[in-house]
């Protein structure tokens, strides 16, 4: 199997347990972008209908913000930002120059 495959079987397998908390890391690595929409979305869904609790460490920042409660920045081991919001998060000076690229 593809890194990508490994990835969302790892994602299906853990579903299937029926969790409280879902902690997710990087779901994006190796996927198509096309799969990664899809991942996320499907991650969202189960948040919403299923009343998880998400933690998730992604790099995607854009497709991590999708999913969002709540972000956290970490540059260097420490909490650069934490945002409450979306929209903070998206707001944000270090956020927009970094990440986004604005």
């Amino acid at each position: 199997m593809s890194g990508g495959e490994q990835q969302m079987l790892a994602l299906a397998r853990a579903v299937m347990l029926a969790p409280r908390i879902l902690l997710v890391d990087e779901p994006s690595v190796g996927l198509a972008p096309l799969l990664v929409s899809r991942t996320i979305d499907k991650i969202k869904e189960l948040k919403q209908q299923c009343k998880l609790t998400v933690l998730m460490a992604e790099q995607n920042f854009t497709q991590a913000l999708r999913i969002a409660d709540r972000g956290y920045v970490i540059v260097h081991g420490k909490i650069a930002f934490e945002g409450g919001s979306t929209e903070e998060l998206n707001n944000n000076d270090l956020i927009r120059r970094f990440y986004l690229g604005l």
